[in-house]
C-alpha cells in the first residue's frame, strides 16, 4: 500500500504547450490518492510564431507572462507547496526562449523548464502507464500536440525507442496554411508530408497486430468525442474508421462552423482538421483498429513525480536524519577500521540508493529502510579481511557483534542480513539466525533491500567506478533499467540479470537491462 501523509498537501503542475498552457493543482495524501481542484487552461499560442518566424513575437510573450501571473496567484490561493512547470516544441525551437524563462521568473515568480523532446515523451509515458497499470502495457504510445507528435514505442513493456516528429498541429497548420477550411489538396499534401517523415523516422513499419495502442493530448481527446469506439475498461477510445467518415466534414467548414458543429473552443477548433489528418495517417501506417485515450499526459506525469517525490521527502523527521548521519558516520569508520574497499563501496552505496529511489513507486520503503540499505552497501564486503572466501558471512558475523554507533536493534539485524545476502552466495532464510530473528515484516523488507544492494553490487563488480547513472523505463510489470556508461568498458548483462532475480521476485516485476553512453532516442529533423 502506498505511504499516506496525515495531512493533504497541494501540488501543481504547468504545462506550457505549443498551442495552450495548462495548470493543474492537486491535495495529495498519497502518490495515487489526488484530488484536482484547480484545473486552467490558458489559450497561448506559443507555436504561432516560433516554427516559422524562429522566434516569439511580443504579443505571444505578454499573453504568456500574464498567463503565467494568474497561475502564480492561483497556486498562492491554494497554498501550492511543490510545483514543476514545463516548456515544450515551441520553447525548445524559438531563439528568445530565454526572454520567456526570465520575464517569467522576474514577473510570476515561477521556474520554468524548457524540457527535450525525450522529457516529455517520458512525462506522458509516465502518466499513461500509472492510468494503465491494470492493463496489458501499450505497444505504442502517441502524444500529439502542437509542436510534435511523439512516439514511445515499447515491447514487451519495457521501452523500445523514442521517436520525435516535427508534426504538431500549429507547426503543420502554419507550415501549410491551413488554417480555416482545407481543400482537398491540401489535406493530401499534409497527409503525404506526414507519411514522408514516418517512412523516414519508422523504414520497418511495426507488425501491431492485437497490440494496444494509446493517443494522449487534447487533440486526441477532442476527436475521440467526434469518432469514439467501445469503451474498454472504462477508458474511452478513438475508431479511426469512424474519423475517416466524418473526416471532410470536419474539413469543410471554416472555424466558427467547426466551434458551431462539434461545441469546441476557437483555438481547438482551427488545428482539429489537421489533428484527424495526422491521426488518421499515422493509424493506417501503424495498422491500428482504435487507440485508447486514458486522457492523461504531461501535467499528470508532472504530477505523479511531484508526489512520489514528496511522500520520500517527507518521511523523516530532523531526528531521523541526525540518527542517519550518526549510523552512516559508525559505518563508514568500521568499513575504515576493516580496511574495506571504500571507493568501491562508495560505488555501490550510489548505485542502492538510486535504485532505492527509482523503484520507490514499487517498493514505497521508509526513510529508516533507505539509510539501512546504505550502511550495508557501505559494509558489505567488510568479511574480506577475515576471508575473500565466504566473505559474506564473515561479515554477516562481523556487523552483528560489533559496536557500530547508530546500530542498534533490529536494523542492525537487518544490516547484517543484507551483508550476508549480497552476493547471491546466500538466500535469505529463516534457517540464518539473524534473520530468524525479524518480524515478518523486517523479513519482506529485508529480501527487498537485499535484492537492491545484490544488484547494485553485482553492477560495480569490476571495481571501476565505470557507471555515471541508472536510469528507468517502463510499466506496471516490465522495467527497463538503463545503464549509462562513463566509458567503453563491457557490462556482463547475463550476470546482471541473474542477480536481479530475488529484487523481481519481491517486487513482482520483470526486469531487463540495457548498455548505453547515452539513452537511446532518435530524433526526426
Amino acid at each position: 500500500m502506498a505511504l499516506r501523509l496525515s495531512q493533504p498537501i497541494h501540488l501543481a503542475a504547468i504545462d506550457a504547450g505549443s498551442n495552450a498552457f495548462r495548470l493543474i493543482i492537486a491535495r495529495v495524501r498519497s502518490a495515487d490518492e489526488w484530488e484536482i481542484v484547480e484545473s486552467v487552461r490558458a489559450p497561448v499560442r506559443l507555436g504561432h510564431s516560433a516554427f516559422t518566424a524562429g522566434k516569439f513575437d511580443r504579443k505571444t510573450l505578454r499573453n504568456a507572462t500574464e498567463a503565467f501571473r494568474q497561475f502564480r496567484r492561483l497556486m498562492d490561493r491554494h497554498g501550492v507547496i511543490a510545483y514543476r512547470a514545463v516548456a515544450t516544441s515551441a520553447a525548445r525551437e524559438a531563439r528568445n526562449r530565454h526572454v520567456l524563462v526570465e520575464r517569467i521568473r522576474h514577473q510570476a515568480r515561477i521556474n520554468l523548464e524548457v524540457i527535450s523532446g525525450d522529457e516529455e515523451a517520458r512525462l506522458v509515458r509516465v502518466a499513461t502507464l500509472r492510468a494503465m497499470r491494470n492493463f496489458d502495457p501499450p505497444r505504442f504510445i502517441l502524444d500529439l500536440g502542437g509542436g510534435s507528435l511523439e512516439l514511445n514505442e515499447l515491447h514487451p513493456g519495457a521501452l523500445q525507442k523514442i521517436v520525435g516528429l516535427p508534426l504538431g498541429t500549429v507547426r503543420l497548420m502554419e507550415v501549410f496554411h491551413a488554417q480555416g477550411a482545407i481543400h482537398e489538396t491540401t489535406a493530401n499534401d499534409i497527409r503525404l508530408h506526414v507519411l514522408s517523415v514516418l517512412e523516414s523516422a519508422l523504414p520497418n513499419r511495426p507488425r501491431m497486430a492485437t497490440s494496444l495502442a494509446v493517443a494522449c493530448g487534447g487533440n486526441a481527446e477532442t476527436l475521440a468525442a467526434l469518432a469514439s469506439g467501445p469503451r474498454i475498461a472504462g477508458l474511452s477510445t478513438l475508431n479511426p474508421r469512424v474519423l475517416q467518415d466524418r473526416l471532410w466534414q470536419i474539413l469543410q467548414l471554416d472555424v466558427v462552423g467547426r466551434i458551431k458543429a462539434f461545441s469546441v473552443r476557437r483555438d481547438r477548433a482551427e488545428v482539429m482538421g489537421v489533428a484527424s489528418i495526422v491521426l488518421l495517417t499515422v493509424s493506417r501506417w501503424l495498422r491500428l483498429r482504435q487507440m485508447i485515450i486514458p486522457r492523461v499526459g504531461v501535467r499528470e506525469g508532472l504530477l505523479y513525480e511531484l508526489a512520489a517525490a514528496q511522500m520520500a521527502s517527507s518521511l523523516p523527521s530532523s531526528e531521523q536524519r541526525t540518527q542517519a548521519q550518526v549510523m552512516l558516520a559508525g559505518a563508514e569508520s568500521f568499513a575504515c577500521r576493516l580496511r574495506c574497499d571504500l571507493k568501491h563501496a562508495e560505488q555501490v552505496r550510489l548505485l542502492a540508493l538510486q535504485l532505492f529511489d527509482k523503484l520507490w513507486p514499487y517498493h514505497h520503503l521508509d526513510f529508516e529502510s533507505r539509510t539501512i540499505l546504505e550502511a550495508a552497501a557501505i559494509l558489505h564486503d567488510s568479511g574480506e579481511l577475515i576471508n575473500r572466501k565466504g566473505h559474506h558471512r564473515h561479515g554477516e558475523y562481523l556487523v552483528w557483534n560489533a559496536k557500530i554507533p547508530g546500530l542498534r536493534g533490529w536494523a542492525k539485524n537487518m544490516t547484517a542480513c543484507l551483508v550476508r545476502y549480497h552476493n547471491k552466495k546466500s538466500e535469505p532464510s529463516a534457517k540464518h539466525k539473524v534473520f530468524a530473528a525479524l518480524d515478518p515484516k523486517h523479513r519482506k523488507t529485508a529480501r527487498i533491500l537485499s535484492g537492491i544492494l545484490r544488484l547494485a553490487e553485482r553492477l560495480e563488480s569490476d571495481h571501476r567506478q565505470a557507471i555515471a547513472r541508472l536510469s528507468l523505463e517502463g510499466g506496471p510489470r516490465d522495467v527497463r533499467i538503463h545503464v549509462e556508461l562513463r566509458d567503453n568498458s563491457r557490462l556482463n548483462l547475463a550476470g546482471i540479470e541473474r542477480k536481479a532475480r530475488l529484487l523481481e521476485k519481491e517486487l513482482n516485476l520483470r526486469l531487463s537491462f540495457q548498455r548505453v553512453l547515452v539513452v537511446e532516442k532518435s530524433r526526426v529533423a
